[in-house]
């Protein structure tokens, strides 16, 4: 692990989306140095699915010897992100740090992406991020040590990573081009970077895209929190840049990255947006016995029954996946497993209980409430003529 060397002391971070994962780790990584906190996050009561609040990472980061202020922020609330930003002025008497850690996931294509996940899409990663900012950096200019981190990808136009997700793409893609705009607008007075993982990150958003088994593909938060430390430990002159963590971290001579992963010695899997392509990185996870959702059925075994992710069911998860979103897991809140026999036998889930829900072929995330073992026809008939009631 990167050690720790009293740079961030003092300094008041305001980190979006830290009640859990990345954000919590690169709060407790500041909190070590004696660093003030700012968790603003949506988080204020337990959730079913989701470790944490912004209470208990506050807790946490007071532990581990800094100052916190936990705050209810939907950062697509201007007014919620404007109330935050002058608590955190009035508690701490500025801000140093805003790392833009917030984000919503959804890798579907475009026939496939019901407008409410584009907009939430848009408005939690590049509304919000921008927003953000914009409110944030005003008081940036007063800093002595003012840094602006986006955990965004490196802006890289190869068409494989727009064709299967091209809305969560553009909107993620708004992150890293918050950097390219601010970094020059803002240079000589706030450090803008982005910072981007190498591999796959073990978080509850990496659990519902690949299924339990993906943990052991990943590494920890804790690689990403050590290469942010890095960062913004580092003058104002350095900005503009595209980060990937393990450079970041090279950089600052380390060499034993065994230690971050999540099963030392297990293969990685490589991140988004690094060139391995989609369908190298959904063959590695299945490997390896995890079950990718992002994965779409290759024209060439579209019609063969023998492949267990094309034919009728996927046909019908296809239908589902484009039908749900938050007020139908709002309204449903259960997990539903399938076991199919018979001509497309198979395992599937659907999950109406987190987030705007999931569906596709494996065991569900969680444990199921209801587990429905049937053969593949009768699924078919089933939801025949029934899935816009969803």
């Amino acid at each position: 692990m990167l050690q720790n060397t009293g740079k961030l002391a003092g300094c008041t971070l305001f980190i979006t989306g830290a009640s859990r994962g990345i954000g919590k780790a690169i709060a407790l990584k500041a909190a070590r140095d004696g660093a003030n906190v700012v968790i603003a996050a949506k988080t204020a009561e337990p959730h079913p699915k989701l470790p944490g609040t912004i209470y208990t990472a506050a807790q946490e980061v007071e532990a581990a010897g800094g100052k916190a202020l936990a705050c209810v922020v939907d950062i697509r609330d201007e007014e919620q992100v404007k109330d935050a930003v002058h608590k955190a002025v009035d508690t701490f008497g500025g801000i140093d740090i805003l790392v833009n850690n917030a984000s919503a996931i959804n890798l579907t294509g475009t026939l496939e992406t019901p407008m409410k996940k584009v907009d939430l899409m848009l408005g939690i990663n590049l509304r919000g991020t921008y927003m953000t900012s914009k409110t944030v950096i005003p008081h940036l200019l007063k800093s002595r040590s003012p840094h602006i981190l986006n955990l965004s990808p490196p802006l890289n136009l190869n068409p494989i990573w727009f064709k299967n997700h091209t809305a969560y793409t553009m909107a993620k893609y708004g992150m890293s081009m918050c950097v390219l705009g601010m970094a020059e607008e803002f240079r000589g007075q706030i450090a803008v970077n982005a910072l981007w993982p190498k591999t796959a990150i073990q978080t509850a958003a990496m659990d519902m895209l690949g299924g339990a088994d993906v943990g052991k593909q990943c590494r920890t938060p804790d690689i990403m929190a050590d290469a942010a430390y890095a960062i913004l430990s580092r003058p104002k002159d350095f900005t503009g840049r595209f980060l990937v963590d393990e450079d970041v971290l090279r950089g600052e001579g380390l060499q034993d990255f065994e230690q971050y992963a999540v099963q030392p010695g297990h293969p990685l899997l490589p991140d988004f947006f690094l060139d391995e392509a989609p369908e190298s990185l959904a063959k590695q996870m299945e490997e390896h016995g995890a079950t990718p959702a992002f994965k779409r059925p290759s024209p060439s075994s579209s019609s063969s029954s023998s492949s267990p992710s094309s034919g009728p069911i996927e046909t019908t998860f296809n239908v589902i996946r484009s039908v749900i979103n938050e007020d139908v897991v709002k309204s449903t809140q259960g997990v539903y497993q399938f076991d199919l026999s018979g001509e497309h036998e198979g395992v599937w889930f659907l999950d109406l209980k987190s987030g705007a829900g999931s569906a596709g072929r494996g065991q569900p995330p969680v444990t199921a409430d209801v587990i429905m073992t049937m053969d593949s026809n009768d699924f078919s008939k089933m939801f025949s003529g029934k899935l816009s009631s969803l």
